[in-house]
Formats: C-alpha cells, sequence, structure tokens
C-alpha cells in the first residue's frame, strides 16, 4: 500500500516514541545488553529492529540520567556494556506507561465510538419494508 511522505513521517515519530517506551521498559524488568535489547523485543515477531536503531535512544537516555551503563567481561568475546534503569527512569518509564495506555484508551474508544456511528449511519441507511410482512 503506498502512503505519502507525510504519512510515512507521522508513523516514524509515532514508532520513534514507542520505541523508547519500550526500550524502558524492558530495561525496568532486566539489565540489558544492546543485542539482548534487540532480541527481546523482536521476540513477537511483530517489529524489526537492528541494533544501530536503539544504541542512539540509548545513548541520548543514558545523557538524560534515566539509563546507566556498565561494562561487563563476556565469556563469548569482548566486555558488554549492559544499560539499567536510574531511579529517574524507572519513574519516567512509569509515567509514560501510564499516559500510554490512557492514549491507546482514547484511540479504542475513539475507533468504536467512529464504529458506532458507522453502524447507525448503516442502520438508517436500510430501506424500509413498508408494504406486507414477509411470510
Amino acid at each position: 500500500m503506498y502512503q505519502s511522505d507525510e504519512v510515512e513521517n507521522k508513523i516514524t515519530q509515532l514508532r520513534k516514541g514507542i520505541l523508547e517506551l519500550a526500550l524502558l521498559s524492558a530495561l525496568y524488568r532486566n539489565t540489558h545488553y544492546g543485542y539482548s535489547l534487540v532480541k527481546e523485543l523482536t521476540l513477537s515477531g511483530a517489529i524489526e529492529l537492528k541494533e544501530g536503531t536503539i544504541y542512539p535512544i540509548l545513548a541520548r537516555l543514558a545523557k538524560d540520567g534515566l539509563v546507566q551503563t556498565k561494562w561487563v567481561e563476556s565469556n563469548q568475546g569482548p566486555p558488554r556494556k549492559y544499560y539499567t534503569l536510574t531511579a529517574a527512569g524507572r519513574a519516567t518509564c512509569e509515567a509514560l506507561d501510564a499516559e500510554f495506555r490512557r492514549l491507546v484508551q482514547l484511540v479504542g474508544a475513539a475507533g468504536q465510538a467512529a464504529a458506532g456511528q458507522d453502524r447507525d449511519a448503516d442502520e438508517s441507511m436500510k430501506p424500509i419494508n413498508i408494504g406486507k410482512p414477509k411470510p
């Protein structure tokens, strides 16, 4: 399906905000290194994601004091940079999650209202049987 550049830009912006919340949420539950975050976020298969996509977000979260990092030696290669939420990161995650859930509820309710209006419009557009009742 073809989408205008404007719609594509809106989708990109929406994904960026939600991806930040997804990263915070994953880190809320566990400490992760970059690749383990990608694996967790793509586990459902709903989205494709590469490490290069998340590192700028993680760097910004660290700069903002929401995430702290620690290098840990690995048995499977070079040391890994692990990411953990700070107290501020946990509080931010909770606030963003609550707001996200309210927005999802808003969109769902608006969609149901619109569907109900469409249904009402469909009902009002049906022909009325004025003749004899059908046997």
